[in-house]
């Protein structure tokens, strides 16, 4: 499948990432987006990320642009930075997905960009390459920054607690080892790796979970803190290892602030519904989330099923003031829940702080190797086909009480449970959700669901 466009920008295999594709991209987005002050540039941990790069930024200075080289650095920290300084920036990163493919993300001077921006470089596709001479600059500073977001906001708030950092080859995991220890933490890293990791936080692999549960209980951990490749998405697990989905972490977090309205994609868990004054359900994908906010305005907050969450306010931490951002962000979901749950109940409270949650759990999975049109004719089989859709509905061992379509094919059982497909947007997966009202049931659901959509397509 060649490189397109998804929820997250462009991606595709990195044999296909070529010097005048990647190119070809950046001198469209320079087209169809303004790029303020310049281009501001960051990439992940990938092997292929220093090359690709490279592509762009020679690409946009032989469009006259002005490039400032941020490194290595997490996606919300390049983010900060860019749009710090008035400026547009370009990330270079395949997100969670295998090393084996890359991408990039687009931020226009004000974040990410959206759908009418997407057409708009799409349609500027093919333009002729330019002969300018933009400079280019080194900011060494974006990550520090970042740290200083944090700390700033919520000084010693974790003061002798005792963190475990799953380092894998996430970019942002020195500066997550900053933030912990700023934050008065006795730290502990784990799992750092000079190999790269696709880390999924929002279907983290079983082996993974595993791991976090061994390590918590051989250091005596009081939670340990992750993120995605990026560092947009974030990974928490309790003292016994055991991961806080996604969807949680965006509940308590906009709790934890003060938000009156979330806005969130239709897979995160309905438990939202409890806690805020408004909730508005979007399509799944961050460009999604951020033209809901943009429309609700005032204390919104948004948050995904992945655990990235976006602050479309100006907020306050425990010692100071904590400036909005609306992109997907992966130290906030972590901090912010952690503070909420040792500040009420000690070092058991993040287990009872998640369990005083609505009684609503999510579970998901997804079918790899599976190809977007093997996935998107599937679920139109399922659509349009009822008897086709009871039939897998039996496996869930579930009947079927209502359907959405708002993104993929959500559909609600007579029991209570929901079960929900849909094609990945950026990869050759079938994503499938599970919600119910017990951690277990949403589990089982899960598993059998899975199941019956493998022997679907077989």
């Amino acid at each position: 499948m060649p490189p397109q466009f998804g929820t997250s920008g462009l991606r595709g295999l990195v044999v296909d990432l070529t010097p005048d594709l990647v190119a070809d991209h950046v001198r469209a987005f320079a087209a169809a987006c303004p790029m303020g002050t310049g281009l501001f540039v960051a990439r992940d941990l990938r092997p292929s990320s220093p090359a690709i790069a490279d592509m762009v930024i020679a690409a946009a200075r032989a469009c006259g642009l002005d490039v400032t080289d941020c490194g290595d650095v997490p996606t919300p920290a390049l983010a900060l930075a860019a749009m710090g300084a008035g400026a547009a920036a370009i990330m270079v990163t395949g997100s969670h997905i295998p090393a084996d493919r890359n991408g990039l993300k687009f931020y226009v001077p004000h974040g990410e960009i959206g759908k009418a921006d997407e057409v708009a470089i799409l349609a500027n596709l093919g333009r002729t390459p330019g002969q300018g001479t933009g400079s280019l600059h080194t900011d060494t500073t974006a990550g520090a920054a970042y740290v200083a977001r944090t700390l700033d906001a919520y000084g010693p708030a974790l003061a002798g607690r005792r963190i475990g950092v799953y380092s894998h080859s996430a970019v942002g995991r020195d500066l997550l080892l900053a933030i912990v220890a700023g934050l008065g933490a006795d730290v502990v890293e784990l799992g750092r790796s000079a190999t790269f990791i696709p880390v999924d936080t929002e279907a983290v692999d079983p082996a993974v979970r595993d791991q976090l549960t061994v390590w918590a209980k051989t250091h005596t951990l009081d939670a340990i803190v992750s993120t995605d490749g990026d560092g947009d998405r974030p990974l928490l697990a309790d003292a016994h290892g055991r991961v806080v989905p996604g969807d949680v972490l965006g509940q308590i977090t906009g709790t934890a602030l003060g938000a009156d309205v979330a806005v969130t994609p239709v897979s995160s868990n309905t438990g939202a519904e409890a806690l805020f004054a408004r909730v508005r359900r979007t399509r799944i994908g961050s460009p999604f989330v951020i033209a809901g906010m943009a429309e609700e305005g005032g204390r919104v907050v948004g948050y995904e099923a992945n655990g990235g969450f976006l602050l479309g306010f100006d907020a306050q931490g425990p010692v100071g003031p904590l400036s909005a951002l609306a992109t997907r962000d992966a130290v906030l979901p972590l901090v912010a829940p952690l503070v909420a749950a040792f500040d009420q109940d000690g070092p058991g409270g993040l287990a009872a702080l998640v369990a005083g949650q609505p009684a609503r759990f999510t579970a998901t999975d997804r079918l790899v190797g599976v190809p977007t049109a093997t996935s998107q004719a599937l679920v139109a089989q399922f659509d349009a086909d009822a008897a086709a859709r009871a039939a897998f509905l039996v496996a869930c061992d579930g009947t079927e009480a209502g359907v959405d379509r708002t993104d993929g094919l959500r559909i609600t059982l007579t029991d209570g449970r929901i079960v929900h497909l849909r094609p990945s947007g950026n990869a050759p997966e079938l994503r499938f959700y599970a919600e119910a009202a017990t951690e277990a049931a949403a589990q089982a659901t899960l598993a059998a669901g899975l199941a019956a959509l493998a022997q679907a397509l077989v």
